[in-house]
């Protein structure tokens, strides 16, 4: 059973990314505020959830969270300013959209930028742990396979809607095909040829 809470009494928003280690498209976060009492058994870890699970799970969640919300940070930023503080400034990006403000936040993983005047804990594998966390990771994770759903309209070749930009074979063939996209992080290594020196 996923904890309800990290200290009761307090107003705790969990909070979690998706598409961390993808090569193309933007990265993901929300934040979820859930009631004291909420309780849901299908709530896990969105990558132990199947996507017919995760997505009858996201209404349920926003139906009844106190408060949630969806940060986003595009390719071009994660470029500028890597994927490490990208996941966290789509994090901050949530955190600020939320209509609650929170006392405290439970980041999952093992570090984060600080949000101004709000502490946070952080949870290595939090997303299996706390409810919130849970509930974060589910919402971060829908909202950006939509995105990449809506991306494989406009970019067929590189299989999106099933690899989601994340690097299966089938999409590093593509990017060798056909080269890149506007959405494909510059900065990551989109093909294993990048990592052998010439000489």
């Amino acid at each position: 059973m996923l904890l309800p809470y990290l200290e009761a009494n307090r107003i705790e928003a969990g909070c979690d990314e998706a598409g961390r280690g993808c090569l193309a498209g933007s990265v993901f976060a929300a934040a979820v505020i859930l009631p004291p009492d909420f309780h849901n058994e299908e709530l896990n870890d969105s990558k132990q959830l199947s996507e017919k699970k995760r997505y009858a799970l996201r209404p349920v969640i926003e139906q009844e969270a106190i408060a949630w919300a969806v940060g986003i940070v595009t390719p071009e930023e994660i470029d500028k300013i890597n994927i490490l503080k990208a996941s966290f400034l789509a994090m901050h990006r949530a955190i600020e959209q939320l209509k609650v403000k929170p006392e405290h936040l439970l980041i999952d993983g093992n570090r984060f930028t600080p949000y101004p005047e709000i502490q946070h804990t952080t949870v290595v594998k939090g997303d299996g742990k706390y409810l919130s966390i849970a509930a974060a990771s589910i919402l971060a994770k829908t909202y950006r396979d939509d995105y990449m759903d809506s991306l494989d309209l406009e970019y067929p070749a590189y299989h999106w809607k099933e690899n989601k930009g994340y690097p299966t074979k089938a999409h590093r063939e593509a990017i060798r095909e056909c080269g890149i996209t506007p959405y494909h992080r510059k900065t990551f290594t989109l093909l294993p040829e990048q990592l052998t020196l010439q000489f």
